[in-house]
């Protein structure tokens, strides 16, 4: 992901932001799940280089989804973003992955960076009607607007989430400056997400501090976490997250997609696997599946 990188993250302050105080009301009004889940993944899944590590050895190409969805169960679904897929490729999808699996299919640009959000087209409607056929094996759609995407156009954000978020599990990530500050534009935009039910996306990425904003808006969360090749920030950064993620668990969070990005999504495996060893042992009631190393490649995770 090239959206905040940074040539040299050495004088990067990774820690995270302080609790926003809205997060404990919004967390309050939830009953508290028997199990809350956390689901865990890199993003996409045609690795060749994943093959003999993480696929078996020898694996083809029309089979790596299946090898991906029996070492993580979500996957950040970059794929939608740039076309809609036809029925018969959905239920594909559906089939090749097991019971515990969620996709977090990304909105396709043609809608998500449309000037009126694809509200006075026909492809919105159509996405709808393809990605509901994953039924149970949906986890959240994720929605990206582009960097020009401001406050003074949430009256059309608005009026998409009163037609999606209806239909389908949702999450919005903004990157203008003016949605991380303090003004009244700024929670305007959060209390949206909150009044229906869409969860912000957080993003902890070196080059836009900003955009680690923290604030929960539902009882899910996505979180987009970009790390820097396994360098030593990499690993305190994920304890530091392990807490976070406790505390809000603790307190009535439900589910939350912990997506790991690694440069060229070579590492991104070895990532979640830190990630998920981590996670389970600050969090052993919480469900969650990480990924584990071919037979004869143990030992070269960290």
């Amino acid at each position: 992901m090239d959206f905040g990188k940074l040539s040299s993250v050495d004088k990067v302050d990774f820690r995270l932001p302080t609790e926003p105080p809205q997060n404990a009301a919004l967390l309050a009004v939830h009953p508290k799940p028997s199990q809350p889940t956390l689901y865990i993944g890199p993003t996409g899944y045609n690795m060749k280089p994943w093959v003999g590590k993480w696929y078996p050895p020898g694996a083809q190409e029309k089979h790596y989804l299946r090898h991906y969805a029996a070492q993580f169960n979500t996957i950040e679904f970059n794929t939608t973003h740039y076309r809609i897929p036809d029925w018969s490729t959905v239920d594909r999808w559906r089939e090749e992955v097991p019971s515990d699996f969620r996709f977090c299919p990304k909105i396709p640009q043609s809608i998500s960076h449309a000037r009126d959000l694809g509200l006075s087209g026909s492809e919105m409607p159509i996405f709808c009607e393809a990605i509901q056929r994953l039924e149970a094996k949906m986890g959240c759609c994720f929605m990206q607007l582009p960097l020009h995407f401001i406050p003074r156009e949430l009256n059309v954000l608005a009026r998409f989430l009163e037609y999606f978020s209806k239909k389908i599990p949702l999450s919005v990530e903004v990157r203008h400056p003016s949605f991380f500050e303090k003004t009244a534009e700024a929670e305007t935009f959060f209390k949206l997400l909150e009044k229906h039910q869409v969860a912000a996306v957080i993003t902890d990425v070196a080059g836009r501090r900003d955009v680690c904003h923290m604030r929960l808006t539902n009882a899910r969360t996505l979180i987009r976490f970009v790390g820097n090749g396994l360098q030593p920030s990499d690993y305190t950064r994920v304890e530091e997250w392990a807490g976070r993620l406790k505390n809000w668990f603790e307190n009535g969070l439900h589910e939350a997609y912990f997506f790991t990005h690694e440069p060229d999504n070579l590492l991104g495996p070895e990532l979640t696997a830190l990630c998920a060893e981590t996670f389970s042992q600050a969090m052993p009631d919480v469900a969650l599946r990480g990924p584990m190393p071919v037979a004869g490649q143990q030992g070269t995770l960290f």
